[in-house]
């Protein structure tokens, strides 16, 4: 343990600690803008080149930053003298001498760290007056990059390449013209970008943002001519309560309902049925392979999750050659998508091309991923546009709603009701649980003995476990973000040397509850922990928690599709991928 006083308070602190978490530790704030962590994760973003959380130091001549320097015994540490708060604002003023006045239009007004900075230093004007850096804007179907607004905290970077290891951004150029950018500073949309948008989830700026849909929609729900319906995804619900001041992971299902219908949306629906009808397919398709090796048979396992499609677009750019591995089933949103444009529009007396389909999601990823050519017939998309948890916000407030003072309302039917298994698929190991209580009981034609299946639940970046399926242990693991899921893609590449049979996948952290789309948690791992613990807890309210005892899905499957995996299932709720290694080729 290391001694020392943090503005004369005595401080004690484990070897190793920089200042920066010694004062947090003990209830004392130094302002940052490039550090960076999710506590508990084990992600930190610590370049020390921004120079905001600079303090100083007795015995030392310049002033240290907090964020990159250890503490040391018998340390003095001063967090608020008049060298150091003019040092943080002289920094600061030389930032917003070459950053963009458009505050009022920016998409992070509100929520800017470098805006809260301003003003908490008390800078009221900017004494540095010059020419400022300009680049083109560049934007994919999910990722706006203005990079004028860039402050080259390489937050988005770290989170890229350590996180994600989609390695798609890094600093490039010197000077006035260095910017964070793809090489050769390409288009994001011709890298090795997935989509993930966890670059714009950490930004502290509006350099990266999302691409906004709202008067796409709002234009659709205007139009006479057609009839618009919207999904919301599982981990919505438990997350967009925060942008109207109420506490992280509080359940605010039945008001968003409500919310949705007074926006003009013709009719409401849940996108946890369609979770459970992945369920069925995944499920299905997991034992199908099972018993083919089980038979002798060549056969691709382990078999892994298909349903985030920044995991979906990671693996088709860096692992083509184990395209056979990923389950045919297609997302929950996918699947719904299908299911409203070949089965509800018909029912609705509306044609294919005149029912809109609307995805309210926690993640970015969506937006491209409703783009796949795959996902449509005859170029009408299954499902035609994505909004965000925060957009969903957005477009409440500006339709003069509040989601306070909405009251309780359901989903519509048939395709509104869920069970605890669909509810959970917004948490990491939430897909891998919800089959796993299908599949059992599909499997052996008994009652599971326990219906929760902790092995699956928390927040390491991977678990693993093996299930007693009734005599067969099953061999599984699950892990977010995609420096997780690389490591267990080069064991199956290597042959497999843990016999895994089924892994989840999950870009984001903690699961979608932590997606680029949801309200910013600015780092704060305890709000994502909230929202997790929140799923769970509407799973365990809920009367049914199994997806095959769903009387909705049975019913279709009765009505329309026949049977899990048939001809008509296949040709409508599976798909297939495609080696994309030519973006990652294209970077070296």
């Amino acid at each position: 343990m290391i001694n020392l006083t943090i503005d004369n308070k005595p401080v004690q602190v484990p070897e190793g600690t920089t200042i920066l978490k010694a004062a947090r530790m003990n209830g004392i704030d130094i302002p940052t803008l490039c550090y960076f962590e999710l506590d508990g994760m084990k992600f930190e973003n610590k370049p020390g080149g921004c120079r905001v959380c600079v303090v100083e130091v007795k015995g030392r001549r310049n002033l240290a930053p907090a964020c990159a320097t250890d503490c040391m015994e018998g340390m003095e540490v001063f967090t608020h003298t008049a060298r150091v708060i003019n040092a943080r604002k002289t920094v600061v003023e030389l930032i917003l001498s070459d950053h963009p006045n458009d505050c009022l239009q920016c998409e992070k007004n509100g929520d800017c760290e470098l805006q809260s900075l301003t003003k908490r230093l008390g800078i009221k004007e900017i004494p540095f007056k010059g020419e400022q850096s300009h680049y083109r804007k560049d934007s994919t179907l999910s990722v706006y990059r203005d990079m004028d607004k860039c402050v080259m905290c390489r937050r988005c970077e770290t989170m890229c390449n350590k996180f994600q290891t989609a390695g798609a951004l890094s600093g490039v150029n010197r000077g006035f013209q260095a910017v964070v950018a793809p090489a050769f500073e390409q288009n994001l949309g011709d890298s090795s970008c997935i989509n993930c948008g966890q670059c714009v989830q950490v930004c502290p700026v509006g350099a990266l943002t999302l691409v906004d849909n709202i008067s796409d929609v709002l234009k659709a729900i205007a139009d006479p001519t057609k009839k618009v319906i919207v999904q919301t995804a599982p981990a919505v619900r438990v997350a967009l309560g925060e942008e109207f001041g109420m506490k992280p992971g509080e359940i605010v299902t039945g008001k968003m309902a409500a919310a949705l219908r007074r926006l003009g949306f013709d009719k409401v629906f849940d996108t946890d049925w369609s979770a459970d009808l992945t369920i069925m397919e995944e499920g299905t398709e997991l034992l199908q392979r099972l018993g083919k090796a089980l038979k002798g048979e060549k056969v691709a396992l382990p078999m892994f999750t298909s349903c985030c499609p920044a995991w979906v677009a990671f693996y088709e750019k860096n692992f083509p050659d184990l395209l056979e591995y990923p389950s045919t089933a297609k997302s929950p949103q996918g699947m719904f998508g299908a299911v409203a444009k070949n089965y509800l529009a018909p029912k609705l007396g509306v044609k294919r091309e005149d029912l809109v389909v609307v995805s309210i999601m926690p993640c970015l990823a969506k937006k491209s991923e409703r783009a796949r050519e795959e996902l449509s017939v005859n170029g009408d998309p299954d499902v035609n546009f994505v909004l965000s948890t925060r957009e969903l916000a957005h477009m409440i407030r500006q339709c003069n709603l509040n989601l306070n003072d909405m009251p309780e309302e359901d989903f519509d039917n048939p395709l509104g009701q869920s069970t605890g298994a669909g509810v959970i698929f917004g948490a990491t190991g939430g897909v891998m649980e919800a089959a796993l209580r299908t599949a059992y009981e599909v499997h052996t034609g008994k009652t599971l003995p326990r219906i929760d299946f902790e092995e699956t639940r928390g927040f390491q970046g991977i678990k693993e476990a093996t299930i007693d399926f009734d005599g067969f242990p099953l061999k599984i693991a699950v892990a977010y973000s995609l420096a997780n899921a690389r490591i267990l893609m080069e064991q199956v590449r290597n042959g497999n040397p843990n016999g895994y049979h089924f892994i989840e996948v999950m870009a984001c952290p903690g699961g979608c509850i932590g997606g680029a789309g949801q309200p910013y948690h600015h780092g704060n791992s305890d709000i994502i922990r909230k929202r997790m613990e929140a799923t769970y807890r509407e799973d365990a309210g809920k009367p049914i928690r199994k997806s095959h005892e769903n009387p909705d899905i049975i019913a279709i499957y009765k009505e329309y599709y026949g049977e899990p995996c048939g001809h008509l299932s296949h040709e409508q709720l599976h798909t297939h991928y495609f080696d994309r290694s030519d973006k990652i080729e294209s970077t070296k």
